[in-house]
């Protein structure tokens, strides 16, 4: 007969399956990732609050990826990094951090979406609208819409883990290298239909919600230029929308990854790379993609290093 645990503080992490030949370099790769995302994700951040030239509607709302890359893998990355070096005997984690863990997870996820959403509301008034561009997007608007992206995640994220939080448990392993909602409702052996349901309808309104955006926006963006003769303001549209577009793709596609992996239990050892990576790769590439293509942002870097202006990718 199983031996069950009632409402245990304590679980215990499932480790990642890495042979020990590659157990070092994957250490050192992630260490790296991080690394590379703090200095980065900080850099860029600072940078847009020191700099008044950057003090636009584009710039103000592009910050909080940053934020989001650092808040998300702050509490991801440092906790992953050091069990990986502990034997898969002594992973644990106390329930109340594992539901930190859980809570940030998918806050960054979300807010991922939300904050690429009102950026995309952004580029079209500038787009579309440029003449009233100024009398829109002000400063009330632009803490508006941050504050909506924020929130709407935050409602979203706390009702998921509110569902799970209420459930008792009865098992202590999380199948998981780090908690997320989904390893934390299956500790329970009470009915977790409402969670399944919520869960597949948070994730089907977010994406919903955030393509659909997508795709009306960049609709009306790609009309406007068409029909216009203006070579300027194709230009213009060029470089800001493939930037945003181009973020937005990587962390659709990254998201998509593990969503799918997670149909299929013979690949769970993919399935938590993958769900690692979406964090990783998102935070390494959006702070590189901004920071190279954007002329205000090279400008703004050479004057703090105060050498030749390093020209943007396009």
């Amino acid at each position: 007969m199983e031996n069950y645990t009632y409402n245990s503080p304590t679980l215990q992490l499932e480790a990642l399956s890495i042979s020990k030949a590659s157990l070092y370099p994957i250490f050192l790769l992630f260490l790296f990732s991080y690394l590379f995302i703090m200095f980065a994700n900080v850099g860029i951040a600072c940078l847009v609050f020191i700099d008044k030239n950057l003090h636009q509607p584009m710039y103000l709302l592009f910050c909080n990826l940053p934020f989001n890359d650092i808040l998300g893998n702050s509490i991801l990355m440092p906790r992953l990094l050091i069990d990986m070096m502990k034997p898969s005997s002594e992973l644990f984690i106390s329930y109340y951090e594992c539901v930190v863990q859980a809570f940030t997870t998918h806050m960054f996820g979300a807010t991922a979406h939300t904050v690429l959403m009102i950026m995309a509301f952004d580029r079209y008034v500038a787009i579309c609208d440029p003449l009233r561009y100024a009398a829109i997007m002000t400063n009330k608007m632009v803490m508006k819409l941050t504050m909506s992206a924020w929130g709407v995640a935050l409602v979203l994220v706390g009702i998921l883990l509110g569902l799970t939080i209420r459930l008792n448990r009865c098992r202590n392993l999380i199948r998981n290298p780090y908690c997320d909602n989904a390893s934390l409702f299956k500790l329970s052996c009470e009915s977790v239909f409402i969670n399944n349901v919520y869960g597949l309808t948070f994730t089907v309104v977010l994406f919903t919600c955030s393509i659909g955006s997508m795709v009306i926006t960049y609709t009306k963006i790609t009309v406007v230029c068409l029909t216009s003769k203006s070579k300027s303001l194709n230009s213009k549209a060029l470089k800001t929308c493939s930037t945003h577009l181009v973020v937005y793709l990587i962390m659709l596609i990254s998201g998509f990854i593990v969503i799918i992996l997670h149909r299929f239990p013979q690949y769970s050892d993919y399935r938590k790379l993958s769900a690692i990576l979406f964090h990783i790769i998102p935070g390494s590439l959006n702070p590189i993609i901004y920071g190279v293509q954007s002329a205000e942002i090279c400008k703004s870097l050479s004057k703090l290093f105060r050498s030749k202006p390093v020209m943007p990718l396009f």
